[in-house]
This record gives C-alpha cells, structure tokens and sequence, in this order.
C-alpha cells in the first residue's frame, strides 16, 4: 500500500503567547499598544521582546521566534507533497497542539500569519467555533498523541543523531505507511531530555545545525524524488 501521509512535527516551536510573568513588561506593553492588541493575546517575539526575555525567561534563547515557523510551513506548503494532499503540519506549542490540515494555503504575510496563530491560540482554531477549521489547538502531550496514532516510522531529525543520506531517508519515508518526521521549531540550543528520552529514531543528515525550513526542504524532496512525483506528468 503506497504512502498517502507525512506528518511533519515542529517540535518545542519557539510559537507562543506573551507568558503572564512578562505581560507588564515594558517592552511587551509597548508593543501591544503598537499594534492596539491586549498584551495577553499577543506573540511573543524576541526582536520586540528580548530585554523582558532575557530577564525573566531561563530558556529566552528557544523562544520568540514565530518567524521561524511561519517561513518552514511557507516552505513545506510549497512542495509537491503538499499540494498533492499527502502532507500535513503539526506544531507543538505550550499551549498544546495546533494542527494545520492537509492542503490548507499557508499565508504568505507574517503579520497576517501572527494575527492568525493569535486567534487560533486564544480562541482554539481558525476560523473561530468552525465544525470543520483550517487550523486548530489541542491540549494534547506530543509524545502521548504520537504513540496513539501507532505510527509505522518516527524520525526525530537531530544533528547528533545517526548519520544517513537524505536520499536514503527519503526512500524510507516513502516505503511506511504512517510516517512522522519530528524538526526542532526552535532557533537554538538543543531538544529536551524528555523528547531525547522518548525513545524516537535520532537521525542526522547533517554534520551540523540547519534551518528547520532547510530540512523541511531536504525531506520532502527526497520523499518527492522517492515517489517519483518531480518527474514531469508522473502521478
């Protein structure tokens, strides 16, 4: 039976809401009256929001950075898996998971993006109290909710993992029925001990470090090239 769906996790994303301890900061009051939004509902971001960040945060340095995951889901919505139906996004966050289903257009303005991701963590999805939306939070452990959907493949892509050819993991990726690739959506330091300790397959396909959105873009090409559907007319 041939591969019908990827689903790619963005793991600890770096996508949240201002924390309470940080909501009367000045930087973070600054910023909503900017934007003429309630500081509670607002993302945290670490180019508006370092100093209250840095001094309030013990891990400021894996937080704040929504652009990183608008920019891997650009790219991931771009490729050939994507418009085919056969990916889908999940990203975890501290408030849960949001799901982007399969085939949704991800939108391309990053302030429209951070508007959208606003609504679906204060009010649960979007568009709001839809039966069927586009994207949508669940208070669910990740770990806990990978294990329930009895996967047949999980790869956790970590730089310290074990070496193979991203050709090779592709293929792989293409022969399972129920694959998850997991990517850290973070922009430094390293995974949790209780992601490392979960017993997931460590994988590399680089010596070092790459941008989530690279490694998105790596994957699912070769999973395309594996299913032979960047060749011109193929099915």
């Amino acid at each position: 039976m041939p591969l019908s769906m990827v689903t790619f996790v963005l793991v600890e994303a770096a996508l949240e809401l201002v924390p309470p301890e940080l909501v009367r900061s000045r930087d973070v009051v600054s910023s909503a009256r900017r934007r003429g939004v309630d500081p509670r509902g607002m993302l945290l971001d670490i180019s508006y929001h370092y100093r209250s960040m840095r001094k309030h945060l013990r891990d400021w340095f894996k937080r704040g950075r929504p652009d990183i995951i608008h920019t891997t889901l650009l790219t991931l919505g771009s490729s050939i898996l994507w418009r085919r139906g056969m990916a889908r996004a999940v990203i975890e966050t501290r408030h849960g998971l949001v799901f982007v289903r399969e085939g949704v257009r991800i939108v391309r303005n990053y302030n429209r993006f951070v508007g959208l991701m606003e609504q679906v963590l204060t009010k649960g999805s979007a568009p709001p109290g839809s039966d069927k939306p586009l994207i949508y939070l669940v208070e669910r452990d990740l770990i806990e909710y990978i294990r329930s959907e009895s996967p047949d493949l999980v790869i956790l892509l970590d730089e310290k993992g074990r070496r193979e050819d991203p050709w090779i993991l592709g293929s792989r990726v293409a022969g399972s029925l129920k694959p998850y690739i997991l990517i850290g959506g973070f922009q430094k330091g390293e995974f949790s001990e209780r992601i490392l300790s979960a017993g997931f397959e460590r994988i590399s396909i680089y010596d070092e470090s790459l941008d989530a959105w690279e490694v998105v873009c790596k994957i699912t090409t070769s999973i395309e090239r594996a299913l032979g559907l960047d060749i011109l007319g193929s099915a």
